[in-house]
C-alpha cells in the first residue's frame, strides 16, 4: 500500500448523508484532542492533510480519506465538556450511527487513548461498545514521547487494570513527533483490510 498517496475525499455531519460503503474502511475514534488528526497525518506522511486544531472538539464531521482501495474515516472527538448538550448528542448520533451500520465494510477501529492518562469514562464506554459489538479494533496510546521511561512503564501496568480485556487487545504506543508505532499501525491496517 502506498501510504504517500492519500487524499481527502469528503465529510459528513449527519448519519443520513453517509453514502453506502463500497470498500474496506478503517475508522479512528477517540476523545477530543487525543491526537487523531496528528496520527492520520503521520500515517500518511503529510503535514496537514487532516487539520490539526488547538481547539478541542473542532472536528464535528466524519472525514473520509482515500488510500488506495480503502477509506480512512476520522470520527469526531467525543467527551469535550465545553460544547452544548445538543451538539454532543449530534456527535453521539453520528459516531454511534456509523459504528452500528452493519452494512459498512468496517474492517478496523483504531481507538486512541492519551498514554499520559487513565482512560476516561467515555473511552471505557467506547471500548466496551467495541467489545460487545464484536468490532475489530486496536488501541493506540498517543503522545508516548511525552512520558519518561519509568512513568511510561507505570502507565502500561496501570492500563492492564484500567482497560477491560487488555491482555487480548493489540496495543500500540504511538508518537506523532518521533514516529514510534507508525509502521506497526500501518501493518495492522494492511492486514485488517487485506491490502499490501
Amino acid at each position: 500500500m502506498n501510504w504517500n498517496n492519500a487524499k481527502f475525499v469528503t465529510s459528513f455531519g449527519k448519519i443520513s448523508q453517509l453514502p453506502p460503503s463500497d470498500r474496506p474502511e478503517v475508522c479512528f475514534s477517540g476523545r477530543s484532542n487525543v491526537g487523531k488528526s496528528s496520527l492520520i497525518n503521520k500515517l500518511l506522511n503529510r503535514k496537514a492533510l487532516a487539520r490539526v486544531s488547538s481547539v478541542p472538539g473542532k472536528t464535528v464531521t466524519i472525514n473520509f480519506y482515500e488510500l488506495g482501495g480503502i477509506y480512512l474515516a476520522d470520527l469526531p472527538g467525543y467527551g469535550y465538556a465545553k460544547v452544548a448538550h445538543s451538539e454532543k448528542k449530534g456527535w453521539g448520533d453520528l459516531i454511534g450511527g456509523y459504528l452500528a451500520d452493519g452494512d459498512r465494510q468496517l474492517d478496523l477501529v483504531v481507538q486512541l487513548i492519551d498514554m499520559r492518562h487513565a482512560p476516561s469514562a467515555d473511552d471505557l464506554q467506547m471500548i466496551n461498545y467495541l467489545i460487545d459489538s464484536e468490532l475489530p479494533f486496536v488501541i493506540v496510546l498517543t503522545k508516548a514521547d511525552k512520558l519518561k521511561k519509568t512513568v511510561r512503564e507505570e502507565r502500561m501496568k496501570a492500563f492492564a487494570d484500567e482497560i477491560p480485556c487488555f491482555e487480548d487487545i493489540t496495543v500500540i504506543p504511538f508518537s506523532a513527533e518521533t514516529g514510534e508505532g507508525t509502521e506497526e499501525l500501518r501493518e495492522v491496517i494492511e492486514e485488517a483490510t487485506g491490502q499490501e
